[in-house]
């Protein structure tokens, strides 16, 4: 049995260690599906700043890619105009009287012979009314140098010739003359990360990716062609050759029939021999024009404000126009600021519960340890750094730490239910044991407990039926033998067949008002005969009791048992005296019997009143019984809401009390 339980145990024990492993190694792929979940967040809300990014640069670029290029002139003529219409309408351009426009800032257009000229050109006659505009004047002409100074010269390397090109070529020629070399791009990105040690080829296995912006590099847009009336173009030309003053002459000289001998002004004439050129060339030319407008393309220069760009150089845009024989380039400088702005304003609306952002670019050019993943937003001619951050960074680990304790407590509970149950399995199965042991023992004293008195009585009876007896005293002492011996035997089976009725539930008592001194006296006196047939004197001590309920056969079976096991276990005293006394307190009655002999071991004290329990091997034991006499005595105290206890008598021996609760 004990083998079958050390393989059980070794299963269970076995069983539990893989189920920790196991729970331990679920909670680390838990761990690691959490931050693989939380970074797959982190990925789509950057794709989705990319993509409203994307769409708002889409926007911004197809509203300039269909802007009318007379919009980069000072002054333009409406197409509204009716045809023959001698004196057109010019007006100011939308674009003047500011710099930004959205992502444009400085819109401007250069001439084949290198001028350049905006839409704000003609700002300088009131450059001097208000600070304000001073300032404005100032910013300006900043630009207007700033694109002769450092595009100028980019757009410069097209030689003469390229002008005579057709558009296409023309159009790869731009894209060859761009500043700024990819290996630039790489080192801009390079030094994003710098204060991270992070490098960009690693770049993919760092928590982050690249998220492409392709609005600006224009790989959909096509050429323009529109259809101009002559006229029109004409006017426009003329309208932003002259300098504002020689416009303003020019008109009053149209406006006024008679002025021409008072306006012999030296702009009035050349303006007159310009109209008179214009229209002898109208008569042999058609009374359209087609003109090409090809798609922005980028550029990045250094000079400027380069070193404060985010993409290491000044961003611009600009985009081709031919008008027959005539070639001029138009374009705006890329607002970084507004930008950014743009950036910042997708991001806010995009992040997610926990998550914040930065531009590390814009923020010092330095990263924080806190970055849960970096969004490169690539433009192509340079990077912008989105680097999106957990608010709570440890918020993962206080979920893991916290799963992890419940985790450990669920475990902890297991392993105590595990160990008490294997403990509980194990004192069961050496309980069983124990018992199947009494049980053995049992069998064997009662074996010969039953065999004692049958072979005396059947003794005494043979000799007395063969009339092998002759004297009269002897054959009264045989018959008194036999109705000792016949009483032992009723007492044994009496003791086992209770035993099995309350083993069962099945003992039932009777309660009845009597005396209890006078039922004790009469077991006392039953039992007189046998204890003297053995050596013993039986005294009795009664106190004062009053009338109790109480179950008569229970109280002699209690009696009984107790000056049985008094005889048996104190055959060998010098005072072969048994006391029996009984006496009252407010609860309970109590009987008590005292013998003289060896007591009882204070560790056996407990185990005595349990079933089949006897001191010593069954082998070897000189005391007859069969272990369940003071088992009863305690189960039938119990009945009667009382207890069994035992005391040291003096100067030896033992005292069992029997307290019964006192009802009526």
């Amino acid at each position: 049995m004990y083998k079958r339980l050390i393989i059980l145990s070794a299963i269970i024990l076995a069983a539990l260690c893989g189920l920790v492993w196991l729970g331990y190694h679920s909670i680390r792929i838990r761990a690691q599906g959490m931050e693989g979940k939380r970074l797959g967040e982190f990925a789509a809300v950057a794709e989705q700043i990319r993509q409203d990014v994307n769409r708002k640069l889409d926007e911004f670029i197809r509203t300039e890619q269909n802007r009318p290029y007379t919009d980069y002139q000072y002054y333009y003529v409406p197409e509204n105009i009716a045809p023959g219409q001698q004196q057109m309408t010019v007006l100011r351009s939308p674009l003047g009287g500011r710099l930004e426009h959205g992502l444009a800032y400085g819109n401007f257009q250069i001439e084949p012979d290198g001028t350049v000229n905006t839409p704000n050109d003609d700002i300088e006659q009131g450059q001097k009314e208000t600070d304000l505009r001073q300032d404005f004047y100032a910013k300006a002409v900043s630009n207007k140098e700033n694109v002769r100074d450092n595009l100028l010269p980019v757009l410069s390397e097209l030689t003469p010739a390229s002008f005579k090109m057709n558009f296409g070529e023309e159009a790869e020629v731009l894209l060859e003359s761009r500043q700024i070399a990819p290996d630039q791009v790489e080192l801009a990105r390079d030094a994003a990360f710098k204060s991270k040690g992070v490098k960009s080829e690693g770049f993919e296995k760092q928590r982050g990716r690249n998220y492409p912006i392709e609005s600006l590099q224009s790989p959909d847009q096509e050429v323009q062609i529109i259809e101009q009336r002559r006229s029109i173009l004409e006017q426009n030309i003329a309208s932003n050759v002259l300098s504002p003053s020689q416009r303003a002459m020019t008109d009053a000289l149209a406006q006024s029939k008679s002025q021409a001998e008072t306006s012999q002004t030296q702009p009035a004439q050349m303006a007159e021999l310009y109209y008179e050129q214009q229209a002898r060339l109208q008569e042999s030319q058609a009374e359209t024009v087609q003109v090409w407008i090809g798609p922005f393309e980028t550029i990045v220069t250094g000079g400027g404000n380069a070193q404060k760009s985010i993409f290491g150089g000044q961003v611009f845009l600009v985009r081709h126009v031919k008008i027959e024989d005539r070639h001029f380039w138009q374009g705006f400088q890329l607002n970084e600021k507004k930008l950014i702005e743009e950036v910042k304003e997708s991001a806010s609306r995009f992040m997610r519960k926990g998550m914040s952002f930065e531009l590390s670019q814009t923020e010092n050019g330095q990263t924080d340890e806190d970055v849960a993943h970096w969004a490169v937003l690539d433009f192509g001619f340079g990077d912008l750094v989105l680097n999106l951050k957990e608010i709570d960074p440890g918020w993962i680990g206080k979920e893991i730490s916290h799963l992890r304790n419940w985790y450990v407590s669920i475990v902890a509970v297991v392993v105590l239910a595990v160990t008490l149950g294997l403990a509980s399995l194990w004192r069961n199965a050496r309980t069983q044991l124990k018992l199947a042991q009494k049980k053995d023992d049992f069998i064997s004293a009662v074996s010969h407990e039953l065999r004692t008195p049958l072979t005396s009585i059947r003794m005494y009876s043979e000799m007395l039926e063969k009339n092998w007896v002759k004297s009269e005293d002897k054959i009264a002492e045989y018959y008194r033998n036999m109705r000792h011996e016949s009483e032992r035997l009723s007492r044994l089976i009496e003791n086992v067949l209770d035993f099995s009725r309350i083993q069962r539930g099945r003992k039932k008592y009777a309660f009845n008002a009597g005396d209890v001194n006078q039922c004790v006296a009469e077991v006392v006196e039953m039992m007189r005969p046998y204890a003297a047939l053995r050596g013993f004197l039986i005294t009795t001590e009664f106190g004062p009791l009053e009338q109790s309920a109480f179950d008569s056969d229970a109280v002699t079976q209690i009696v009984v048992n107790l000056l049985d096991n008094a005889i048996k276990y104190a055959r060998n005293a010098r005072d072969k005296t048994i006391a029996v006394r009984t006496r009252t307190d407010e609860q309970f009655i109590m009987i008590e019997v005292e013998d003289r002999g060896p007591g009882v071991p204070h560790r056996q004290r407990k185990r005595i009143f349990e079933e089949f329990y006897r001191s010593g091997a069954e082998a070897t034991r000189e005391t007859a019984g069969t272990g369940l006499g003071l088992a009863l005595v305690k189960k039938f105290a119990q009945a009667h809401n009382g207890f069994v206890e035992i005391a040291n008598a003096q100067p030896t021996g033992a005292i069992f009390r029997v307290a019964l609760a006192t009802r009526m």
